[in-house]
Parts: structure tokens; C-alpha cells; sequence
């Protein structure tokens, strides 16, 4: 029996799970992850980019806009 955990709890998003979550499209999520300064708030698994939650948090906070 598979459990599903909520997003809000995960610690890791994947693409998809991010951009429902914080209503940010895929191809915007893309090209932020691609930068040099994503190092703080991307996880990468092989070539699978994952979203670091609380950490993504944390600079859409400190952002103006993106």
C-alpha cells in the first residue's frame, strides 16, 4: 500500500509538483534551474532537476520578480 505524501511536506518537488504548487510555469522553472545561482535551491538526480522546497521558498521570498 503506496502512500502519497502531500507536497507541502515533501522536501524535494519535481518540476511538475513545483509548478502546481507555487503556480509557476515548467518552461519558467526550466530556464531558473539552468542558472549558476539555482545551486542553492536544485537537487540534481542524475539528469532529473528536483525543486529543494524550503529553500526555493526562501528566494521567491527574497525576489521582486522572476
Amino acid at each position: 500500500m503506496a502512500h502519497e505524501i502531500p507536497i507541502w511536506q515533501k522536501a524535494n518537488l519535481t518540476l511538475e509538483e513545483a509548478a502546481a504548487y507555487y503556480n509557476i510555469g515548467i518552461n519558467k522553472l526550466r530556464q531558473m534551474t539552468d542558472t549558476k545561482e539555482c545551486e542553492k535551491y536544485v537537487l540534481w538526480v542524475g539528469n532529473r532537476r528536483l525543486i529543494k522546497r524550503k529553500p526555493f521558498e526562501a528566494y521567491l521570498q527574497s525576489e521582486y520578480s522572476i
